[in-house]
C-alpha cells in the first residue's frame, strides 16, 4: 500500500479528551455496518467503561467490529470486561502480549502505538489520545494535553484500508470493503482540505513519518511550530530545524516542562544547546503533561499523530500520522499552540543553558548516543516476531448450549461447550 495525498476532505481538530471522546463515542454509536479501532492504551476507568459500553451497544445490534490493543498498553483490562464484547461478537486483538517475568513486563518495544478509529469507512480519527480518563482536563494536575482529528473524505478510505490490511484474513475482508463500499463516496468532497495517512513499521515503511518532517523543514519559508511530548530525534531532523532556524525561518519548539517521565526532560535538554545556539525557540510547557504530536508549517501544512520524535516511534514503534495541507486547519492549530506558548510555556533562554566545557559536551554526547540508539540497537538484535493474538469468546455452558441445539438430534448436545478457547496468535 502506498501513500497518496486525497483532495476533498473535511479535518477538525479535536483537543485533549473533552472534545475527542463525545465525538468517537457518538461516531459509534451511529455506525451502522463497521467499526474498527486501534489504540495503545485502554484502561477500565470511567472513560475505558464509557467505551465499552458504545462498542458492546453497537456489537449487539448487528454492527461489525475489530479491536486491536497494544500488549504493553493495555495489559490490564479484566476477563469480565473483554469476555462481554467477545459474547456480543467482537474481534478482539493484542498486538504482541507477552507474558510477565518476576511481575515486570517483557515487551518493553515493537510497541503498537496507533491510536485509529474508522466508522463505516466514512468518518475516520487519528492522533495521539488513548481511552483513559487522565486524557481529561479535569483529571487534574496529571492530566494530558493532547490532539487527535476527525476526517470525512477520501483519505478514510485509504485509513481503512491500511488498518484491514494488517489485520489477518486480510485479503478477505478487503474484498468485504470493496463490495460494501458506496459508491457515492467516489464523488464525495465534504471539504477542501488534502490529506496524506503516513505510517511507521518494521518493514518497508520505517522511516516516513521522519522523512516528511524532514521535507517539511527544508521548504519551510516562514514559520515553524512542532509541539512533541517526547522530543529526542536524530541528527538528521535536528540538521534539518537548525538550517531552517539558520536560513531566517521562525523555528519554535514546544516540549515538555512538567514531563510524566523525568528522564524526558533530561533527554530534551541534552540538545537545548545546539538548538537554541542556533536559533531555534524552545518552550517548556508546564501546565500539565504534554502528550501531543503535532506540527504545523507556513500557513497551510500541518501533522496530527501518534508519533513522537524519539527513538522508539522513529526505530521500533508501529505510528500513524495524517498530514494536513489546509489552511482553514493550519490557522486553527497555529492558534492553539501560541495560546499554548503564551499562557503556559516558559521559553529557554540561553543564561540557562549549560555552560560549554569539554566535560558537559563529552557527558552530552555520550548521553545522546546512548539514549538515542539503545532502542534502535534492540531492532537489530535477534528477537521474537511480534504477533496479534485473538481474544476468543468464552465457552457456553452445557444448559445454555442444549437450548440452542435441536431437540431431535441429542447427539449434537454440548458441541459448543468443548469450542476452543486458546489464543490464537498472527504474525503482524
Amino acid at each position: 500500500m502506498k501513500n497518496n495525498w486525497r483532495d476533498g476532505n473535511r479535518i477538525s481538530l479535536l483537543e485533549n479528551g473533552d472534545q475527542f471522546f463525545p465525538a468517537v463515542f457518538k461516531a459509534i454509536e451511529h455506525a451502522r455496518s463497521k467499526v474498527l479501532l486501534e489504540t495503545f492504551i485502554w484502561f477500565e476507568d470511567d472513560v475505558g467503561k464509557q467505551l465499552h459500553k458504545v462498542l458492546l451497544d453497537a456489537a449487539q445490534r448487528g454492527v461489525s467490529i475489530e479491536v486491536l490493543l497494544d500488549g504493553y498498553g493495555s495489559p490490564d483490562l479484566s476477563d469480565e470486561f473483554v469476555e462481554q464484547l467477545t459474547t456480543a461478537g467482537v474481534l478482539f486483538r493484542y498486538y504482541d502480549p507477552r507474558p510477565l517475568v518476576f511481575g515486570m513486563r517483557t515487551n518493553l518495544f515493537r510497541r503498537m502505538h496507533r491510536k485509529i478509529v474508522v466508522v463505516d469507512g466514512s468518518v475516520a480519527f487519528v492522533g495521539g489520545i488513548n481511552y483513559s480518563a487522565e486524557q481529561m482536563s479535569d483529571y487534574g494536575p496529571e492530566a494530558k494535553q493532547d490532539y487527535s482529528v476527525k476526517v470525512e473524505g477520501p483519505v478514510v478510505d485509504d485509513i481503512c484500508q491500511y488498518v484491514i490490511s494488517n489485520l489477518p484474513g486480510n485479503d478477505h475482508k478487503r474484498q468485504w470493503w470493496r463490495r460494501r463500499r458506496n459508491p457515492a463516496q467516489e464523488n464525495l468532497t465534504p471539504g477542501e482540505a488534502q490529506a496524506l495517512f503516513v505510517w511507521r513499521d518494521n518493514d518497508q515503511h520505517r522511516d516516513d513519518i521522519e522523512r516528511y518532517y524532514l521535507k517539511m523543514l527544508s521548504k519551510a519559508k516562514r514559520e515553524v511550530v512542532i509541539a512533541n511530548a517526547y522530543f529526542f530525534p536524530g541528527y538528521r531532523l535536528l540538521h534539518a530545524m537548525r538550517n531552517a532556524s539558520r536560513r531566517g525561518v521562525s523555528v519554535k519548539l514546544i516540549v515538555q516542562g512538567e514531563p510524566d517521565m523525568p528522564i524526558v526532560k533530561v533527554g530534551a535538554r541534552l540538545l537545548y544547546n545546539y538548538l537554541v545556539r542556533s536559533g531555534v525557540k524552545i518552550y517548556e510547557y508546564h501546565r500539565r503533561p504534554l502528550h501531543g504530536k503535532v506540527a504545523i508549517m507556513d500557513d497551510h501544512w500541518a501533522t496530527v499523530g501518534s508519533s513522537n520524535l524519539d527513538p522508539l516511534s522513529l526505530s521500533l514503534n508501529l505510528e500513524a500520522n495524517l498530514i494536513i495541507y489546509d489552511r482553514t486547519f493550519n490557522d486553527t492549530l497555529r492558534a492553539n499552540l501560541t495560546s499554548l506558548i503564551a499562557k503556559d510555556c516558559h521559553p529557554v533562554v540561553e543564561s540557562m543553558l549549560p555552560k560549554r566545557t569539554w566535560w558537559n559536551l563529552g557527558k552530552s554526547v555520550l548521553a545522546f548516543h546512548f539514549l538515542r540508539h539503545f532502542p534502535a540497537m534492540v531492532g537489530w538484535l535477534p528477537a521474537h516476531t511480534p504477533k496479534l493474538a485473538q481474544v476468543m469468546p468464552p465457552a457456553q455452558p452445557h444448559m445454555e448450549t442444549q437450548d440452542r441445539v435441536d431437540m431431535g438430534n441429542p447427539a449434537s448436545a454440548g458441541i459448543e461447550s468443548d469450542a476452543e478457547t486458546e489464543n490464537q496468535g498472527v504474525k503482524y
